[in-house]
């Protein structure tokens, strides 16, 4: 992806813009439908007003959540997508009004900020420090309520039913399967589009079976943007991460089961922390963990079902979902026709990925076209394999993985072989069978959820 030169557009609007105000936030329940709204502004000259809805499921129970415990849950989000409108122009003060913050609060804060920006500042050509990326400005401690709150005594409150959330590719589709038998799961989507809606139905899950969340942005973020403010990557399944807990309360759902593999991983820039998939790490994981049970609730359990597994791995176990075969999508670029676009890294890394495990006619019906056969993805490969210095900023797998797929005879058969001729040469490196042998013990897996991982892969 083509890097832009805007640090001096990030140091004028720096200087033009000071402050960045969390107001205030809305929490309503009526019907059974949860609605949460949040107001920001700019220097009191631009003001968002970003929503989540929850529509009303016979499973939630949001009346039995103490009202300042649905109020901190929710301030979560809220400082979770804060970030999408501060990144406009990156003001070096953010006063935060609805709650106090530790000083470790706000380090964490601070923290998922920098390195969930890591891809826009990148991108950007900024450079800026953590310490300096901003104040994080709220009213002393002792004067207000903080939001770390008697939430760990509900324990008793959740029961032991899993939620996973679903976004619409092979990841999230292979721990479903893996889960739905052995126990109750509830599936979640943010957003609901084709990919998404065709999975849990394939699964067999009605309507009132599953969990909807409704976002929308504000409409003057996506306007200062088409006028030519900073924009970029934001951390996504960060947001999503604090979703989920709240959703946890509402439906008593002990665990939360994410699709995040040991490949996420990997920077995207080698030699640096710069990673597409920040918040999708193992980095992440254990730092929401600990502040989930510092400051919201100790019985909750959030962690990647995937994580001892890389996407090799999972594309193993995903070419097994042969239901499953016609409705997934990993492409972002064709996520709102719910189709393959056949030109970005995300499709070409999905085929190389699958191609140790399905035929090439099997492929050639899920995408559409022999990608292989496609002289123009040539550079993408070149980013994917490690012959180019950056990796493509997308949520795909280790350049490992790639070369190793590259080696293995049934991706070569009737393959683009003049890319595959380039190769970094010597080709070294772990074959598909040595990686799929292989179980990663940096994890947070409860037990009962590592087992039903390791009978399925056989180990």
């Amino acid at each position: 992806m083509k890097r832009t030169d805007n640090q001096s557009k990030f140091d004028a609007l720096r200087e033009a813009f000071s402050t960045f105000t969390f107001e205030s936030q809305t929490v309503k329940r009526a019907g059974g439908t949860l609605s949460l709204a949040f107001d920001f502004n700019l220097d009191d000259r631009y003001h968002f007003r970003p929503t989540l809805e929850i529509p009303a499921r016979p499973f939630f129970d949001w009346d039995g959540i103490p009202e300042d415990q649905l109020q901190a849950l929710a301030f979560q989000i809220g400082m979770t997508e804060l970030v999408s409108y501060w990144k406009i122009a990156c003001p070096k003060k953010v006063v935060v009004k609805p709650f106090a913050l530790t000083e470790k609060q706000k380090a964490f804060w601070k923290k998922l900020y920098y390195n969930g920006l890591g891809e826009f500042l990148y991108l950007n050509s900024i450079t800026v420090s953590e310490a300096e990326l901003m104040d994080i400005e709220t009213l002393p401690i002792d004067s207000m309520p903080s939001h770390i709150l008697p939430g760990n005594d509900m324990g008793s409150w959740f029961e032991e039913k899993t939620l996973v959330p679903i976004g619409g590719g092979k990841d999230s589709v292979v721990t479903l399967e893996c889960l739905r038998n052995a126990m109750p799961v509830t599936p979640l989507i943010v957003n609901p589009r084709g990919a998404t809606l065709n999975c849990v139905k394939t699964a067999g899950y009605n309507d009132d079976e599953f969990i909807v969340i409704n976002r929308t942005l504000d409409p003057t973020m996506l306007k200062l943007n088409a006028e030519g403010y900073l924009n970029g990557h934001t951390p996504f399944s960060a947001l999503l991460a604090f979703i989920s807990i709240l959703v946890a309360f509402g439906s008593r759902s002990k665990y939360i089961a994410l699709s995040n593999e040991n490949s996420a991983n990997e920077s995207t820039v080698p030699g640096t922390n710069i990673n597409h998939q920040y918040s999708k790490s193992i980095e992440f994981e254990s730092d929401f963990r600990n502040y989930v049970a510092e400051n919201l609730n100790q019985e909750v359990q959030y962690f990647s079902f995937l994580r001892p597994l890389s996407e090799l791995q999972i594309a193993k176990l995903f070419s097994e979902c042969e239901a499953y075969h016609p409705v997934f999508r990993s492409c972002n670029a064709g996520s709102k026709t719910d189709s393959w676009c056949g030109k970005c890294p995300k499709c070409l890394f999905t085929w190389i990925i699958l191609s140790p495990f399905l035929s090439r006619e099997k492929l050639v019906a899920i995408f559409g076209k022999d990608l292989m056969a496609d002289e123009s993805l040539r550079p993408i490969l070149e980013e994917l394999d490690g012959t180019a210095a950056v990796k493509p900023f997308e949520c795909v797998g280790t350049v490992e993985e790639v070369r190793a797929c590259m080696k293995d005879a049934g991706i070569l058969t009737g393959s683009m072989t003049a890319a595959f001729a380039k190769v970094p040469e010597p080709v070294e490196g772990p074959t598909v069978e040595d990686i799929l042998r292989r179980f990663n013990t940096h994890h947070f897996l409860p037990p009962r959820f590592e087992q039903i991982l390791k009978t399925r892969l056989h180990v």
